[in-house]
């Protein structure tokens, strides 16, 4: 008969011999939310400000694309970093 603290000891020690699956570049929320910015901006630069332009806010002849897609870079630039550290972080894990 094992006590408590063995049996979690165990418990967490089977979870940790689960081998950590690969980082994969389509799962990481950074790229997808850039792809949207992408997108908005596009639309913006095709259809006028008018069409991505938030209520009340003021009228800025195409200032408000650019920011979308300076928000877009940001975001992909963030995902490419974040990925980067994944990777190195699940390479450093696989090799010991």
């Amino acid at each position: 008969m094992t006590s408590e603290p063995e049996a979690v000891e165990t418990e967490v020690s089977a979870k940790k011999a689960k081998p950590t699956p690969a980082p994969v570049w389509w799962k990481n929320t950074y790229f997808g939310l850039g792809g949207l910015l992408l997108i908005v901006g596009i639309v913006g630069l095709l259809t006028g400000p008018a069409v991505i332009r938030d209520p009340g806010q003021k009228r800025e002849d195409h200032l408000v694309t650019l920011l979308y897609f300076a928000g877009a870079v940001i975001m992909i630039v963030n995902g490419i970093l974040s990925h980067r550290q994944t990777v190195r972080e699940y390479e450093e894990e696989k090799n010991g």
